[in-house]
């Protein structure tokens, strides 16, 4: 399946969808902000298919993640995730370096159907 980093602070958030992805197949690495997960994509190289990171969060924002990752592995596909409306709105302008934007709370048929609707996207 795909290589996903996930990047999301609220801890039990963070393992639930952690373990969603692995029971679907994929290989999946987390962290708990975007300072975390940008030195994760540097230390592998950037061998990632997906990377689906939360907006909010410490240190680095999931914007600020998105658009270093999008800078220097342009073929990590990008997937935001939200409960807040500004934020969101934060992420408007940025159509061309993410797939989509997954508003909290979701599902965990929602959070699979949405990472595989970026990982298809990407092959296409």
């Amino acid at each position: 399946m795909a290589r996903v980093l996930i990047a999301e602070d609220d801890d039990p958030l963070r393992l639930l969808t952690a373990r969603a992805l692995k029971d679907s197949g994929h290989e999946v690495l987390t962290a708990v902000d975007g300072a975390e997960a940008l030195d994760i994509v540097m230390r592998e190289g950037g061998r990632f298919d997906l990377l689906l990171t939360d907006i909010k969060m410490p240190l680095m924002d999931g914007i600020a993640l998105a658009l270093s990752v999008a800078r220097d592995h342009p073929r990590i596909r990008i997937l935001l995730m939200t409960a807040y409306a500004d934020q969101r709105e934060r992420a408007a302008g940025l159509d061309a370096l993410i797939h989509d934007v997954v508003l909290k709370p979701f599902t965990l048929a929602e959070i699979k159907a949405a990472v595989a609707d970026a990982l298809a996207a990407r092959k296409a």
